[in-house]
């Protein structure tokens, strides 16, 4: 059995000759010819072997033939590795050579069922960059098409596989080239893309993956870890975006930023004041790019259809506002797809990708405990929301909309740091912490979407009439709710009713 470890980046395929001249990639010695793979993907009619996340497949390539099974892939640093067992192949399946259990009985039981889904037929050019004995990274360029029936997708991809050296020299390599070229990484593998096309699926955007962490881990080992799943999340939902359009990918990408920044603050004790500094400003640009329209997605899809008018009048103004919604929305997102750079996107990735590779530790850093650690940095987080939400009892927007930002840096703290505390308390607890999140969140869309309207409205009285018409809707639930959350935010800012109070150390408690 092999293990690969990879790394996969997108490649416009107007891109491709540029990226072949390019002086990094002419310095690889070529791998002996460009060839032409053929390759058929096999599962049951009810694909048995994709739920168990299990691949087979026949590779032609010139006169030989080879029968492939790989597992599923593991991401870990950005980067992908997964078992893989490759053998000649003579027109009928062997798999005794197959070391896994699960993965041998599994394909043993559907042998007999196998048939072919999809096809890939791509041309690939292979060079090695070997800049020393320790160092051996296979370069493969492939560009074709995944086909099934009279569907078929196009493939575009540099793949860099590391045959010998550290995964941190797949991340350096792949830095320097997207300095110059307009590479995003792009995990997704080509069987994942088979599948989806057979099925007649789309790319959905990624959520926020739960936490893995364990208490035996560094501050650092386990930001890092943390680090990687937002890369994760920011790199599905920026190559969606990319590839399909959609608010959602942009909303999702917005959200991994968001996520990184609070986890950056709240490690910031045990990382670099600089890497803290820089990659805060450089999140929250990002996803400031995109924000607009997910302002305009919520007015859009929530605050608005729940207006009804009572009168064909009533109906016939609340139809020019929609108008005007429209196309306002259509401006906002043609910005937002415009200020999607794949290339841009696929720069700050590898870029943080090996700088969190890079990041120093020490003896004092490495003893801390996780668990003490957390503790603390929740108790922080805690304090702070108490003093946004003291300020919030005057119910003003300012304020209220700060007490959000201090809840939602906590909902992501709590989140983080999950696997550390009680599971019940801590569950409940977050329940309780996301409802009250949720009723800010939505009193700030109304204040978000008032502003907005009355922007649009100022010198039409039909459009001003329409707006204070959808405010005015929304008027008492937005009071109700202010005056909730304030009221309810109080009791989970009491020190002794977080889930993490008994593991604060005595002298922090106040």
């Amino acid at each position: 059995m092999a293990n690969e470890i990879e790394l996969k980046l997108a490649i416009p395929p107007g891109a491709l000759a540029k990226l072949r001249r390019h002086p990094l990639i002419t310095a690889c010695a070529p791998q002996g010819r460009a060839v032409t793979l053929d390759n058929v993907y096999f599962d049951t009619p009810e694909l048995d072997l994709k739920r168990q996340r299990i691949a087979v497949r026949t590779r032609k390539a010139g006169r030989r033939w080879l029968q492939t099974v790989k597992a599923a892939a593991v991401s870990t640093g950005g980067l992908s590795s997964r078992p893989e067992w490759e053998q000649p192949y003579d027109g009928s399946f062997d798999f005794s050579a197959i070391d896994h259990p699960h993965i041998r009985k599994q394909l043993a039981r559907h042998a007999d069922r196998l048939q072919a889904v999809f096809n890939t037929h791509f041309r690939r050019e292979t060079r090695v960059w070997a800049p020393d004995a320790e160092t051996r990274i296979l370069l493969m360029i492939d560009s074709g098409q995944v086909t099934t029936g009279e569907h078929s997708l196009p493939i575009c991809e540099l793949e860099l596989e590391l045959a010998q050296g550290k995964p941190r020299d797949l991340l350096q390599f792949a830095r320097r080239l997207t300095q110059e070229m307009p590479l995003l990484p792009d995990d997704v593998s080509k069987a994942e893309r088979g599948f989806r096309l057979h099925l007649g699926q789309s790319v959905q955007a990624s959520r926020a993956q739960a936490s893995d962490i364990t208490a035996d881990m560094t501050p650092l080992e386990a930001f890092r870890a943390l680090a990687f799943a937002c890369v994760r999340q920011w790199q599905h939902n920026a190559s969606g975006a990319a590839q399909q359009g959609g608010a959602e990918f942009l909303h999702q990408l917005r959200v991994s930023q968001r996520r990184l920044r609070s986890l950056l603050g709240l490690f910031e004790p045990a990382l670099p004041g600089d890497f803290v500094a820089r990659w805060s400003r450089i999140v929250k640009d990002n996803a400031a790019r995109f924000g607009e329209t997910r302002d305009l997605d919520v007015l859009a899809d929530e605050l608005l259809p729940a207006v009804r008018g009572s009168n064909a009048a009533e109906r016939t103004m609340l139809d020019g506002l929609r108008q005007r919604l429209d196309a306002e929305y259509a401006t906002a997102s043609a910005h937002a797809q415009a200020a999607l750079d794949p290339a841009e996107q696929g720069r700050l990735l590898i870029e943080l990708m090996c700088e969190l590779y890079d990041l120093p530790s020490n003896d004092l850093i490495g003893a801390v405990d996780l668990r003490t650690f957390a503790a603390l940095q929740l108790e922080r987080l805690r304090k702070r929301a108490a003093r946004r939400l003291a300020s919030a009892r005057d119910l003003a927007p300012p304020h209220l909309h700060a007490l959000r930002i201090a809840f939602k840096q906590l909902r992501y703290g709590v989140e983080f740091f999950a696997p550390l505390l009680p599971k019940k308390r801590s569950a409940s607890y977050l329940t309780a912490l996301i409802r009250t999140q949720d009723a800010l969140g939505f009193i700030h869309d109304v204040d978000v979407a008032r502003a907005c309207l009355a922007a649009w409205s100022a010198d039409d009285p039909a459009l001003r009439e329409a707006a204070a018409f959808v405010c005015g809707w929304h008027g008492p639930r937005h009071a109700r709710l202010s005056r909730r959350s304030v009221r309810e935010a109080k009791p989970l800012l009491q020190r002794g009713t977080v889930p993490w109070a008994d593991a604060v150390p005595q002298r922090q408690r106040a």
